[in-house]
């Protein structure tokens, strides 16, 4: 079963590395023994006309290179048969190989490339699901933090998405879910930053827009409770008091013992408010089938 192993890049950022998922148990033997072979000939491999070499040969060849470690070698040996075997069974399997190879070397935009035209070419393939796997971790080993633009973050949650919706009993969905959740923390996270940003400016109307955008879209993720809080303390500002009432209302029933909810209580009671529902507002309309994470 593949996994993931912690790695750091170039830059000392903590990223992810695949274990191949398609190199199981039963191609054990064939690796090791085309390890040998190749060992056996390393002497020879610069004379040798790969035009005439034999699919299975060449796939064989690349998966010994995964073995040792030489990914560089295993990648030609993977591009080879593609390219004079492109119909073959193996060249399926070098095609999703190959993917592997590229994310492990850190070359995420072949990675992605070759990933996608294998799920393009074979969506019934039972390695579909670890091709997309590869897609949504190239993305999210390239998400940068939550001050910087999240384009990757986005990326990273579409393709676990695809993932766990077409492949949900897949071997890597459960992992995939956690990318989910986490990707959605981020991306909550941005719209919060830039809605302090504007709350610090007094432009509450602005504020209000990223934060209904995580109680809209990102209702379950650690940021929830404060973009209700902020709403309560936006529209208290701007004197609408019915949804600073409801935000407040809506954050006291689903988290009573926040410390955001205390705030707000204590807020609204400076003017001699309390906490109360609206139920035709749009905070309420959001929350009407939310269920705590």
């Amino acid at each position: 079963m593949m996994g993931v192993i912690g790695a750091r890049d170039a830059s000392g950022r903590q990223v992810e590395t695949l274990r191949p998922g398609v190199l199981r148990a039963g191609l054990r033997a064939t690796v090791l023994a085309a390890a040998l072979a190749l060992a056996a000939c390393s002497g020879d491999k610069d004379d040798l006309v790969l035009d005439d070499t034999p699919a299975d040969q060449l796939y064989n060849e690349g998966l010994a290179y995964v073995q040792v470690g030489n990914l560089r070698a295993a990648a030609k040996s993977f591009e080879k048969l593609d390219q004079i075997h492109p119909y073959s069974e193996y060249a399926r399997k070098a095609m999703v190989m190959n993917a592997y190879v590229q994310y492990s070397r850190g070359d995420y935009s072949e990675a992605i490339n070759s990933a996608r035209r294998f799920v393009t070419l074979y969506p019934g393939s039972p390695d579909a699901a670890y091709a997309l796997y590869i897609i949504g971790q190239s993305y999210y080993n390239q998400v940068p933090d939550v001050t910087r633009d999240q384009e990757m973050a986005a990326k990273a949650l579409a393709a676990m998405e695809e993932l766990v919706n077409r492949y949900p009993d897949s071997e890597y969905s459960e992992d995939a879910r956690k990318k989910i959740l986490a990707m959605r923390n981020q991306m909550a996270g941005k719209e919060m930053e830039i809605g302090r940003f504007y709350l610090t400016r007094h432009d509450y109307i602005a504020a209000i827009n990223r934060f209904r955008v995580v109680v809209t879209q990102y209702q379950q993720t650690n940021h929830i409770e404060e973009a209700l809080a902020r709403l309560v303390e936006c529209y208290y500002a701007l004197g609408i008091v019915p949804e600073a009432q409801t935000a407040a209302a809506i954050l006291g029933h689903n988290f009573p013992d926040s410390s955001w909810y205390k705030s707000s209580y204590e807020l609204l009671k400076t003017g001699g408010y309390s906490p109360q529902e609206n139920t035709s507002s749009w905070i309420s309309k959001a929350f009407a089938n939310f269920k705590i994470f």
